[in-house]
């Protein structure tokens, strides 16, 4: 059976999360109903309420955003949840998540800013009933940095948060506790291995998301599935595109440096080993380094390339 012919019941569910960017949200609804299988998918559109003396305009935004949701079936069955009050990004993806994974077990989440390939839905639900009962594996993410030379499929250890799956048993390791995690970090000392060996501040983030400087969701879930020892699955080319780094979102900012260009081509997904494959997590920590400006040292490069000249040599010589 392939993918376009699973019937209603084997696919996942997909959640939408808006806010107050109607332009974002149309673009993101069209791309997902362009997708392989939506028109076999429930969709699940949760709203949040506007923030205490909301302008003018962001209430307007609101209710735009509202009509833009119910204005066509955007998937086979589209289910809509208004939030009469402000929860805030975190809350209402903690919460949201929890409702449809109750319900379904499983489910596919987006953000309003996500484009994906007509791909994506296919790739997500066919990986999710492919690993299913592998505990070792907590989620399946849809996009994927910009790196060359990446297997068709392979996994890293922890979490993302860019067009994502999981099911009912990987959601359940989620710890909403930011200063637990963090102790924990530091309890088993790895600080380190979490920042991709100082290529990225996640350790940071997490402290910031503990202080309030920040209220962010996904730091908390990578953070969880990477101290449960659990992995990800990622595509060799991105099936989701950000297209929230122009200031209008809670935590965006004004970077192309996580621009992809999305796949046209789709992922084939077969069984693979249920291990964190060292050469990607190499790449995305040399890509970490890149997106921080941060260089290699020459000293540790000029080495690097020492003992690979003499390796070279010796299976040459021998």
């Amino acid at each position: 059976m392939t993918s376009k012919e699973k019937p209603i019941s084997e696919l996942a569910p997909v959640i939408v999360f808006a806010y107050n960017r109607p332009k974002h949200l149309r673009k993101t609804l069209t791309a997902l109903k362009n997708n392989f299988l939506a028109d076999q998918s429930i969709l699940y559109i949760y709203i949040d309420g506007a923030k205490n003396g909301a302008s003018d305009d962001t209430l307007s935004k609101i209710e735009e955003v509202k009509k833009i949701a119910a204005s066509e079936r955007w998937c086979k069955e589209v289910q809509i949840f208004y939030s009469d009050k402000n929860k805030g990004l975190a809350n209402s993806i903690i919460e949201g998540v929890s409702e449809v994974i109750s319900r379904h077990k499983k489910a596919i989440i987006l953000e309003d800013d996500m484009l994906t390939a007509t791909g994506f839905l296919a790739y997500m639900n066919t990986a999710l009933g492919l690993y299913q009962n592998n505990e070792n594996v907590i989620s399946i993410s849809g996009y994927v940095y910009p790196i060359k030379n990446l297997p068709e499929t392979f996994f890293i250890r922890g979490a993302d948060c860019w067009g994502w799956a999981t099911w009912e048993r990987g959601w359940k390791l989620f710890e909403q506790n930011g200063e637990k995690l963090l102790e924990e970090l530091y309890a088993k000392n790895l600080q380190n291995v979490f920042d991709y060996e100082d290529a990225y501040p996640f350790t940071s983030m997490l402290k910031n998301q503990i202080a309030g400087n920040n209220d962010s969701w996904a730091i908390r879930w990578y953070a969880s599935a990477f101290l449960q020892n659990k992995l990800t699955l990622y595509p060799r080319k991105s099936l989701v595109q950000n297209i929230g780094f122009d200031g209008s979102g809670t935590h965006s900012g004004h970077e192309a440096y996580f621009h992809v260009n999305l796949s046209d081509k789709q992922i084939q997904i077969k069984r693979i080993a249920c291990i964190q494959n060292q050469v990607c997590f190499i790449k995305f920590k040399k890509y970490f380094k890149a997106s921080q400006g941060i260089k290699p040292h020459p000293i540790k490069t000029f080495i690097k390339r020492g003992i690979g000249f003499l390796k070279k040599s010796f299976h040459y010589n021998g």
